[in-house]
C-alpha cells in the first residue's frame, strides 16, 4: 500500500516537472508600488506558487527579477498590504515586466491588558496590601499645614519682589533715625546726656528753695 502511494506521488511529481520543463522559461522582474499613493513598497515577499514554492524578495526600491515560467501565479505578500497575485500569460520574448500595485490594509488587533502580576495569588496580595491614596481635599491640607509651610519657608529662597521690599524698608527706617537722631547715638550712653541731666535737677532744686523765702 505505502509503496503504490510512493510511486504514485513519484509519478506526479515527474509529471509535474516534466509539464514545467515544456513550459517556455521567462525573465519576470517588475516595480512594485502602492496603489493609493504609488509609492514604492519595498522588501516584499514574492512566492511561484506554481514552482516548489520558491521565494524572492523585491530590493529597497521595489524591484524584483527572477526566472519563472509561463502560467505561473507569484503571490506577493507584505507587511500592512493585502495579497496580490499575478499570473504569468504567454509572451512573444523571453522576458516578462510587470508594474505590480498592492493595496494597504489596516488590521485592528485584539486589545491586550498587560498585568503585573506572574498569577492570582500575586494580584490578591498585592491588592489586600494596597494603600489607596488621599483625595484631593487631605492633600490640600497636609500641604497648607504648619509644619508644611514652615518646611517649605525653610528652603524656599527670597524672591526678588521679597527683597525689594525689605530693601526699601529698611532704607526708610534708616532715614527716619536719621531725621530724629542725626547721629545715630543713644543719649543714654552719652556722658554729656548725663551731665546736662544733672545739671537740670540741679537748677530744679535752687529754684524750689528760692521760692520757698
Amino acid at each position: 500500500m505505502i509503496r503504490n502511494i510512493l510511486v504514485v506521488c513519484f509519478a506526479v511529481g515527474l509529471a509535474l516537472t516534466a509539464s514545467a520543463q515544456q513550459r517556455k522559461l521567462v525573465q519576470f522582474s517588475g516595480v512594485i508600488h502602492n496603489a493609493d499613493t504609488n509609492v514604492i513598497v519595498p522588501y516584499v515577499t514574492v512566492t511561484n506558487l506554481s514552482y516548489q514554492y520558491q521565494t524572492f524578495t523585491a530590493n529597497h526600491q521595489g524591484y524584483f527579477s527572477f526566472v519563472a515560467h509561463e502560467g505561473d501565479t507569484v503571490l506577493f505578500s507584505s507587511v500592512g498590504y493585502r495579497s496580490t497575485r499575478i499570473v504569468i500569460p504567454r509572451v512573444s520574448e523571453d522576458k516578462y515586466t510587470a508594474m505590480v500595485n498592492m493595496t494597504a490594509e489596516i488590521k485592528e488587533l485584539p486589545m491586550v491588558t498587560p498585568y503585573p502580576w506572574a498569577s492570582i495569588d500575586e494580584f490578591n496580595m498585592a491588592f489586600m496590601s494596597l494603600e489607596i491614596a488621599d483625595d484631593d481635599i487631605v492633600v490640600a491640607k497636609k500641604n497648607l499645614s504648619p509644619e508644611s509651610l514652615a518646611a517649605l519657608a525653610a528652603v524656599t529662597p527670597r524672591s526678588a519682589e521679597e527683597i525689594q521690599n525689605y530693601s526699601a524698608m529698611q532704607n526708610h527706617i534708616g532715614l527716619t533715625n536719621k531725621a530724629v537722631n542725626q547721629r545715630m547715638a543713644n543719649p543714654l550712653l552719652s556722658p554729656f546726656a548725663w551731665g546736662n541731666l544733672i545739671r537740670q535737677i540741679t537748677e530744679g532744686n535752687k529754684s524750689r528753695q528760692r521760692s520757698r523765702y
